[in-house]
């Protein structure tokens, strides 16, 4: 067996874990930054971790290709694999901690009026205190209730809530942080009662728009959104229209439909919406890093062994 691992992220530990874990299940192993590095011996590998996207396209003797980002959207389109057969694995479960961190963090920004307050700083003003809302006694909606929005409902209950409110497409969900979980059918009823919608869904043909102009005027005036999924989940010019007349007292945006967001986006000039450039994730906590590598691993067992792979994604699905 042969093994590409391209992950510009990986340190020293990581590579000798992989490496270990190659010998023990007798594959060979190549370590890269991306595919242009790829040598010859290695066209024909079985396996590879990494984004490695044209390897896919061109290689029929690809079997497997383990992903270290969580949204797959980009690999299911046709023609992406020359190897119909050739198994998907994701990192969906990796990322919990550090992306609940970073909408916990927004939320709060919001909420606290730390944007306005941080630029006033920069400009040397001693500003006055301001109208502020809370985590506690807040309305909170969670769409999506996969490893992020179990994580940041987990910490959301924390800052105790009136209510955390997960749904879902199965609207089944038996993890305690939430209340009560609803079928995405039943979203428009919870909305008026909403007043932080936090969402985490992935890119499918059922979640592209589904905060519409009509679901975006069910949200009660003054409340929040948080979107750290994909930006397709959100229509982004009726949202930049709650949004300048008041009616959604802020939004944060991790994800867009253009991304990067180009530099006329009209989303630049809205002073309620807090933007971020798709930052939430990535490898850049140790946390996360340690455990998509651990992932990857637990399933290269797997693989080895012939046994079915844990993190294999559903392309019916799209996840």
């Amino acid at each position: 067996m042969k093994i590409i691992v391209l992950n510009k992220s990986l340190k020293e530990g990581h590579i000798d874990k992989i490496r270990k874990t190659a010998e023990r299940i007798g594959a060979e192993v190549f370590f890269g930054k991306d595919e242009s590095e790829i040598p010859a011996e290695f066209s024909s590998a079985d396996v590879l971790y990494g984004f490695g996207m044209e390897t896919a396209k061109k290689s029929k003797d690809l079997k497997w290709l383990c992903v270290p980002s969580a949204g797959v959207d980009y690999l299911m389109k046709p023609g992406c694999f020359a190897n119909e057969e050739c198994l998907l694995t994701n990192s969906s479960g990796a990322y919990g901690v550090t992306i609940a961190e970073h909408m916990i963090a927004v939320s709060l920004m919001m909420m606290r009026n730390m944007t306005v307050i941080h630029e006033e700083s920069l400009r040397g003003e001693w500003g006055s205190p301001r109208p502020q809302r809370s985590l506690k006694d807040c309305r909170i909606t969670v769409l999506g209730t996969g490893d992020i929005g179990r994580a940041f409902a987990k910490r959301a209950r924390a800052f105790e809530p009136a209510a955390v409110t997960g749904v879902s497409r199965s609207g089944i969900c038996d993890d305690p942080s939430f209340d009560k979980v609803l079928k995405i059918s039943e979203l428009d009823g919870i909305l008026p009662g909403t007043d932080l919608l936090a969402m985490s869904l992935p890119d499918t043909p059922e979640t592209r728009n589904v905060l519409s102009a009509e679901r975006l005027a069910l949200l009660p005036e003054g409340s929040y959104v948080v979107n750290v999924g994909r930006g397709s989940a959100i229509d982004e010019t009726a949202l930049a229209v709650f949004l300048e007349s008041g009616h959604l007292a802020g939004a944060a945006l991790d994800v867009f439909h253009t991304e990067p967001l180009p530099k006329d986006s009209p989303l630049w000039k809205i002073k309620n919406l807090l933007i971020t450039p798709h930052v939430a994730g990535n490898l850049t906590l140790d946390h996360t890093l340690d455990k998509n590598v651990d992932m990857f691993l637990e399933d290269l067992e797997n693989y080895a062994e012939g046994l079915p792979l844990k993190h294999l994604v559903d392309r019916n699905k799209g996840y």
